[in-house]
């Protein structure tokens, strides 16, 4: 029971020290922020082309803000990533960094902010999440109208074990951000954006479906 405790006190500290040190980053790029605020892509890979690592890392905080506020569009951040570090890198580290990110906010929400969040939402929503766990998860991920930062704080929230969520939002993310990752780079043009990404997540909606039906049939069979 003891070790327990002492476990979660140490998450807190991390948490709280992970969020300290994104306030004292946020304040030192006050004008880099107001750019992206302004949607100013030229502007900030102007700022950024001369140091890659700060750029990584700048990208990585951003990534955290649109996963715990979705202040900024996704898409705009994977263009910014694409802008700075090429199509194929770019595409990597916003994956890379949105599940960073979603573990991030995911402990923040468990460890500290439970209590001040869970009156907000309805008891039902949250056993429904905690039903279905990985499912939920991934669906949400894929589907373009659940903002990123509510699909963490539910789970946060929620009694969904952390391997099931990770692993549901690596795989979600992974689908969902490539297919974003397409329009920034020109392969797909703005008048059949949409219509593709819809066609192409419905699609693979129904492939995980026919995928959980068989698997469930082949149990029963079994």
């Amino acid at each position: 029971m003891k070790e327990a405790i002492n476990k979660i006190t140490h998450k807190n500290w991390l948490v709280w020290g992970g969020l300290l040190l994104l306030l004292i980053f946020l304040v030192l790029n006050r004008q880099i922020i107001t750019l992206l605020v302004n949607r100013d892509v030229e502007a900030i890979q102007d700022f950024l082309d001369d140091n890659l690592l700060y750029a990584y890392m700048f990208m990585l905080v951003i990534m955290i803000l649109q996963n715990s506020f979705t202040v900024f569009p996704l898409l705009l951040v994977i263009t910014i990533n694409i802008t700075l570090f090429g199509f194929i890198d770019g595409f990597l580290w916003s994956w890379v960094s949105s599940v960073i990110a979603a573990i991030f906010v995911f402990y923040a929400v468990r460890y500290l902010f439970q209590e001040r969040l869970i009156e907000k939402f309805k008891p039902e929503l949250l056993e429904q999440i905690e039903a279905n766990g990985f499912a939920y998860v991934f669906q949400a991920r894929i589907f373009p109208l659940v903002p990123t930062s509510l699909v963490n704080i539910l789970a946060g929230l929620s009694t969904v074990r952390f391997w099931p969520f990770i692993l549901a939002t690596t795989i979600g993310n992974f689908i969902y951000f490539f297919i974003l990752a397409l329009i920034p780079a020109g392969l797909v043009s703005e008048k059949v954006n949409e219509t593709l990404i819809w066609v192409i997540l419905v699609s693979v909606i129904l492939l995980y479906y026919l995928f959980k039906l068989v698997r469930k049939k082949r149990k029963l069979s079994n």
